[in-house]
């Protein structure tokens, strides 16, 4: 038998199966996997700069006019000189030449301020809803109380009143009665019909007789009167016959529109 050779003293015994397990397989090496590229700066396209050509123009919204502005104002200022006239006209009845040069005086100012408010609110974009409802009435009451002051005085005839103050009354009851549907809005003879009612009510209410008293004969002062109101009697009851005519075909279409909506929904 051959003798086992001596192990140096201190070596370790290496089993031959690890050993060659050893050396027979390498070292794993660990393999980083490769890191994805950073992403570089995206390009974006600006956006094409509009040309004054095709530039979207911005939509502007029309201001609202305030209620309390000098168109308003002025209105407001007529309704409160009417009981003013009414009292100068009437005082002494009306047989003194001072007071109706005053009633003359204030007519005329209330009168020019019924011009006057509807040229600013047109002219300066003060047009107000309140200033179409309220600027009629006002120029209603300064004629309604001219009308019946002179009427009172024996001056002027009362079918001729009556006959005025139904057809304003009947055209302001129209206007509201149609209020939902739309406004009414003055006509050239309308315009025309204060005009000549306004002129008409002044020469009554200026007292001609007593200044041109010895110069003029008083029938032609009152013929002159009686002409002025004849023509603003036929343009009141003209115009009259227009408003309840626009009045009835305002009413329809909106009739006809509030229906088609209705039906639609």
């Amino acid at each position: 038998m051959t003798p086992e050779r001596e192990r140096p003293v201190g070596s370790a015994s290496v089993p031959t199966s690890a050993a060659s397990t050893s050396t027979s397989a390498p070292t794993p090496q660990a393999s980083a996997a490769p890191l994805p590229a950073a992403p570089g700066p995206v390009s974006v396209p600006a956006p094409p700069v509009p040309t004054s050509a095709s530039a979207p123009k911005p939509r502007v919204t029309p201001p609202t006019a305030p209620l309390l502005n000098v168109a308003n104002m002025l209105t407001l200022l007529r309704l409160v000189l009417v009981p003013v006239f009414l009292a100068f006209l009437l005082t002494q009845d009306g047989l003194d030449v001072g007071w109706r040069l005053a009633a003359t005086g204030v007519f005329a100012v209330a009168a020019l301020t019924d011009r006057l408010d509807g040229d600013i609110a047109r002219r300066h974009g003060l047009v107000t809803r309140f200033g179409m409802i309220a600027d009629p009435i006002a120029d209603k009451a300064l004629i309604g109380s001219a009308l019946v002051g002179l009427s009172s005085l024996g001056e002027l005839a009362w079918w001729v009143t009556v006959v005025i103050a139904i057809r304003e009354l009947g055209v302001t009851a129209l206007r509201f009665w149609v209020l939902r549907h739309g406004v009414i809005a003055s006509s050239r003879g309308g315009k025309l019909k204060t005009l000549i009612q306004t002129v008409a009510i002044g020469v009554y209410v200026l007292p001609l007789t007593a200044l041109l008293a010895g110069s003029v004969p008083e029938s032609a002062v009152q013929w002159g009167r009686w002409l002025l109101m004849g023509v603003a009697l036929l343009l009141t009851v003209g115009t009259g016959v227009d408003y309840l005519v626009r009045a009835l075909r305002l009413r329809a279409r909106g009739v006809a529109a509030s229906q088609a909506v209705s039906g639609a929904g």
